[in-house]
């Protein structure tokens, strides 16, 4: 069984590096080791969608989320090439990306 669970975060409102971070998530160019590694943590599935420069990660998770795994070196990396194109939330910790969404509504409990 898996939950769902969402984030949100900002990228850099530049036209350019937008363009330049959706490419970078198209299939197949996020870096193999990355992608394992999402994989290892116990994403099952997950969708990032975007209105101007406002990012919502829609995520499916394992029961056992999130799983303790090392990380490769390549996710430092990653991450590091990743800051240039995002910014946090006003509301982020110090080194905080992906903000924790609550949910407020559900259409099946109306």
């Amino acid at each position: 069984m898996s939950r769902r669970l969402c984030f949100a975060l900002d990228l850099v409102d530049d036209d350019a590096l937008i363009a330049e971070y959706e490419a970078r998530h198209s299939p197949g160019a996020i870096w193999p080791e990355v992608m394992a590694h999402i994989r290892a943590q116990g994403f099952e599935a997950m969708e990032i969608w975007r209105t101007a420069d406002r990012l919502v990660m829609i995520a499916e998770v394992a029961d056992d989320f999130p799983r303790i795994v090392t990380p490769p070196p390549e996710n430092a990396a990653w991450e590091d090439l990743m800051w240039k194109f995002q910014k946090p939330l006003a509301h982020a910790a110090a080194g905080e990306k992906w903000v924790p969404m609550d949910r407020i509504f559900s259409l099946a409990e109306q």
